[in-house]
């Protein structure tokens, strides 16, 4: 198939336009539509998967930034009979098999709903959120990693032991610090960028493996 080109219509910005046009010819688009899944993000986490086995054995599933749903069809897909829940600020039409919240997952309720509607310890924790961008690289970097940095503080609260945590970060990866909270945390620590990201795209995502548990409180107050 040829490269489709979109004429430039009355009220349509250049950028646009060119985006139109990205989106056209991107064949993970394609793909996606063919394959029934919301957005091409779905291939993202299958190639993730096929990397680390993200998914192998996994009961308990939490979706954090789930909208439009891509990466929570895949993990039913693969894991028809796990537990799936998702939160987001936007709204997210149903899946089948995935309770979904609209919800700030800043939201000072949000970790005990979450928590109760899983049922039980997490063996997965996916996180897709990304801030809304201000257009200052700087900033948004930091936004983001503040979403990301909540979500891996409740990955301590909400993982099983042998557990992972996947979260997007950004172009300079994960911070020291969360990087040494993650390595003490979890067995492998790693950074990948599956080929589904746009060559483009500054977006990275770490994958932390090897949940070793909340500490007692001997180890806590040593």
């Amino acid at each position: 198939m040829g490269r489709q080109r979109v004429r430039t219509a009355r009220g349509r910005s250049a950028q646009s336009t060119r985006w139109l046009e990205r989106q056209l010819n991107d064949p993970y688009v394609r793909k996606a539509r063919a394959e029934g899944y919301r957005s091409r993000a779905a291939y993202k986490l299958i190639e993730l998967d096929e990397r680390f086995n993200l998914l192998r054995g996994a009961h308990r599933v939490l979706d954090l930034g789930i909208a439009p749903g891509g990466w929570s069809q895949v993990v039913r897909k693969r894991l028809p009979k796990a537990r799936v829940v998702g939160i987001d600020l936007l709204p997210t039409d149903p899946i089948d098999g995935v309770e979904i919240m609209q919800l700030d997952f800043m939201a000072d309720t949000a970790p005990a709903l979450l928590s109760e509607a899983l049922g039980g310890p997490a063996d997965l924790v996916l996180s897709d959120m990304a801030a809304n961008t201000v257009g200052h690289p700087q900033t948004d970097h930091l936004r983001t990693m503040a979403l990301v940095e909540a979500a891996a503080a409740f990955c301590a609260e909400i993982l099983a032991p042998g557990g992972a945590f996947v979260a997007k970060v950004f172009a300079g990866g994960t911070d020291h610090a969360l990087l040494a909270q993650l390595k003490r945390d979890f067995t492998t620590v790693k950074h990948a960028k599956p080929p589904a990201s746009r060559k483009d795209s500054s977006e990275w995502y770490v994958i932390a493996q090897g949940f070793k548990g909340r500490p007692g409180p001997d180890t806590a107050d040593a």
